[in-house]
This record gives structure tokens, C-alpha cells and sequence, in this order.
């Protein structure tokens, strides 16, 4: 249970540093490339968010078959 909240603690300070360094680079970048990276990121972010989600998920399945086996 404790490795879980460790691995969602992790993954939430990689989420939100690369957040912040996605707003710092659009704050400087001019509107037509911020547009375009601003897409990139989004994809980008979303691939990600998809991929940790899907490795929770088979955690708690693993954890569940190893509780329920027993």
C-alpha cells in the first residue's frame, strides 16, 4: 500500500514539473510556435497520463490477485 502512495507521489512531482516548465517556455515562445507546442504538449501529456495510468492499474490488479489468491 505503501509503495502505491510513493509511486503516485512521484509521478505527481514529474507531472507538475513538466507542467511548469511547459508554461515557462510558452511564456517566452512567440504565438504561432506556442500554438504548435502547445499541441505537442498536450499529446504529450496525455501519452502520459495514459501510460501511468495504465501501470497503476496493473499494480492494483496484481495486488488484488495476490490478496484474493492467498
Amino acid at each position: 500500500m505503501e509503495n502505491n502512495s510513493y509511486g503516485k507521489t512521484i509521478a505527481a512531482l514529474l507531472v507538475g514539473a513538466a507542467l511548469g516548465t511547459a508554461v515557462g517556455y510558452l511564456l517566452g515562445a512567440d504565438k504561432e510556435k506556442k500554438n504548435q507546442q502547445l499541441d505537442q504538449l498536450k499529446d504529450s501529456f496525455e501519452s502520459m497520463s495514459d501510460k501511468i495510468k495504465s501501470k497503476f492499474k496493473k499494480t492494483t490488479a496484481d495486488i488484488e490477485d495476490e490478496i484474493f489468491s492467498s
